[in-house]
């Protein structure tokens, strides 16, 4: 005979006595074998989330065989769990039970008799405490009775560990973004975009008219043109600026990891997956997520972010349920999606969600007028990364230059080529004369004209003729930054001074614009 009050304190002592459920776990089963057959005793909880049941601690003896520790539940079957309103101890009788019988095989059923108390707070099921005996027919009903009295205090260790073991997932949460967040997160509150208000004017006009919306965006032009600063003065620009901004180079992840890293995956969902991780969807929720080179997304991954696009939730790897996300998606390419949908390497419908607003952004050969501020800025940049205290100037004529060359590399060309010139400076302005790529064409046609009879001869014609060419790749702009002036290293005033000696024509109403 047991007395109840005193087993009561007994258990509840033990399960009190440390936060760890898994001690807590062993305390108790010290005690309660001194009472009843048991060679295992275990703590489950209905995990909704993943829709199984999943134990979190066990104590046994030697020579158990343990259930796993993630139990999948077929379609309906948690809401049968629940809906029985197990509430009092019972022994599991699988021949009888349509639940237990589909659980015998998956918990080594077979050969023991397990005892099941039911765990509830406020009336909701947790889970359940499993007390089980090798042979069979090892628990008795007035057993199962009496054990009642110790599912609150079970209830309360259980809900306690399931706490902790939150806090301690949000915890890991925060530290994994915080190392995330200072290595991949861009820095910063505003976006100034260089030829905002000249060469790329109509692109800032389009990013004004998205920014405060939430659509998906795809920005179109060649590689190098600038795509991802587009991307960032919509992202800064949004009412999302203070949210998470996640930049995905597609085409930079492995073909066999790129679902586990945009989509996540759960423990054990493949081999080395040690513990779940979040994807980079999930890092993005209540920011934005740039997507580069959307062109090099596998099928597979295609498939996944179709669903994050028309159903705002993502899947990890090896789960079971679906996980909201509130992102805003951006996407650029310098592919040409459609010619890839003929060839059946994007999905055509993918290819309609993502091109709701695109935004082409055109290449430095179109917008040329924006070279000098360009360059201007690389200098500076550039040169505070490679330790110089005091930026050189630019050379009269160097920008000019610059602006006669093509660019195939666009801003990206440009910026490693300041950068060479920046190692290489000895001192003086920089005038690129060596750095800069020879066009065979130009060479060609220079040497060809060498004795033109077309070319003006006298010294004037041949300055007006300059100057007008210089006008023209101005766009008419006389003074300030990018104007013939800066490109002719002259002043404005020496500038107009010798145009109205050569009688070209420069006022507002000759030019459009001074």
């Amino acid at each position: 005979m047991i007395n109840r009050d005193e087993f009561l304190r007994e258990v509840t002592l033990r399960i009190c006595s440390s936060l760890a459920i898994k001690e807590t776990l062993r305390n108790a089963f010290e005690y309660l074998s001194e009472h009843f057959p048991l060679d295992m005793l275990g703590l489950f909880i209905l995990d909704e989330r993943l829709g199984a049941t999943r134990h979190i601690a066990h104590a046994f003896d030697k020579g158990v065989v343990l259930p796993d520790e993630i139990i999948p539940l077929p379609e309906g079957m948690l809401e049968k769990i629940t809906a029985r309103n197990f509430s009092a101890p019972f022994i599991v009788d699988a021949e009888n039970d349509e639940i237990f019988r589909y659980y015998a095989p998956l918990v080594h059923l077979e050969g023991n008799t397990d005892l099941i108390v039911p765990l509830r707070m406020s009336g909701t099921p947790l889970g359940g405490l499993t007390l089980r005996a090798r042979g069979a027919g090892r628990y008795t009903e007035e057993q199962a009775e009496f054990l009642a009295c110790i599912a609150k205090p079970f209830a309360i260790a259980l809900a306690n560990a399931l706490a902790h073991e939150e806090v301690l997932r949000y915890q890991a949460i925060l530290l994994d973004d915080r190392r995330f967040l200072s290595r991949e997160l861009h820095q910063g509150t505003a976006v100034e975009v260089i030829g905002g208000e000249t060469g790329l004017r109509k692109v800032m006009e389009m990013v004004r008219q998205v920014a405060p919306l939430n659509n998906t965006v795809l920005l179109l032009g060649e590689t190098g043109t600038g795509k991802e600063m587009i991307a960032d003065a919509i992202h800064f620009s949004s009412p999302r600026k203070d949210g998470p901004y996640i930049k995905v180079n597609c085409g930079a992840l492995p073909e066999n990891l790129i679902d586990s890293e945009l989509f996540g995956h759960e423990k054990g969902a493949f081999t080395g997956a040690a513990a779940e991780s979040r994807g980079r969807f999930e890092r993005a929720d209540g920011g934005t997520i740039f997507l580069d080179e959307i062109g090099e997304l596998s099928p597979t991954a295609q498939v996944r972010l179709l669903r994050v696009l028309q159903n705002h939730e993502v899947e990890r790897v090896g789960g079971k349920r679906p996980i909201p996300v509130d992102i805003r998606v951006i996407a650029a390419t310098h592919r040409d999606l459609q010619s890839m949908i003929t060839e059946g390497r994007f999905r055509e419908d993918l290819w309609f969600r993502l091109s709701g607003f695109p935004i082409p952004v055109p290449p430095v050969r179109q917008r040329k007028s924006d070279i000098p501020a360009i360059t201007r800025h690389f200098v500076m940049v550039k040169s505070r990364e490679l330790g110089i205290t005091v930026p050189p100037s630019i050379a009269p004529g160097a920008l000019l230059r610059l602006m006669e060359y093509d660019w195939p590399g666009n801003v990206r060309e440009l910026e490693n080529m300041v950068e060479r010139e920046l190692i290489r400076h000895h001192g003086g302005p920089l005038t690129f004369e060596t750095m800069l790529p020879r066009e065979e064409g130009r060479t060609e046609a220079v040497s060809a004209g060498a004795g033109h009879p077309h070319l003006p001869l006298k010294l004037d014609e041949a300055m007006a003729a300059h100057i007008s060419e210089v006008l023209k790749l101005a766009q008419g702009k006389i003074h300030g930054p990018g104007g013939a002036a800066e490109l002719l290293g002259v002043k404005p005033t020496t500038l107009r001074w010798r145009m109205d000696q050569l009688g070209i024509r420069y006022r507002r109403r000759d030019q459009g614009t001074d």
